[in-house]
């Protein structure tokens, strides 16, 4: 796969839509199409990296450090009790750049192992809602 064929690479570059709540020079978190739960973040480097040995050192921290701010954010902006923060290498990988996914978690929310149901948002206002709400809490971090 080129990185002109990589649908992550084009959110980042801007060529396609996404609801980003998170945009430093190096990394990019937008809501993900089919959340886990509504406000579930993809992290992703602008670079095109497939998986996690791959990520250039320079990056590693500043990848770190945004999926803790966006952990964080998970409970101050969508009151959350915490937050599931997981990522694949290669099996399982639906999208072949790397992405750390981070949602919001409840007790008693129904998630169990590695069983993932989605909830779609009722619209683009909702979506957008829960952008806002993340990105409102990170700028606070």
């Amino acid at each position: 796969m080129s990185t002109g064929d990589c649908v992550f690479c084009a959110i980042a570059a801007g060529e396609v839509a996404a609801e980003k709540v998170l945009e430093t020079p190096d990394l990019v978190g937008f809501l993900d199409q089919r959340p886990v739960f509504k406000g579930h973040v993809l992290l992703v480097p602008r670079e095109h990296v497939v998986t996690l040995p791959e990520l250039p050192a320079r990056l590693r921290d500043p990848f770190l450090a945004a999926g803790q701010r966006l952990a964080t954010a998970m409970v101050e902006g969508l009151g959350a009790q915490g937050s599931f923060v997981a990522m694949n290498n290669t099996v399982s990988q639906s999208v072949p750049h790397l992405h750390l996914h981070v949602v919001p978690r409840t007790k008693g929310d129904g998630l169990r192992g590695f069983f993932w149901p989605r909830h779609k948002y009722a619209d683009d206002e909702e979506r957008a809602a829960y952008a806002g709400r993340i990105r409102a809490a990170l700028e606070k971090s």
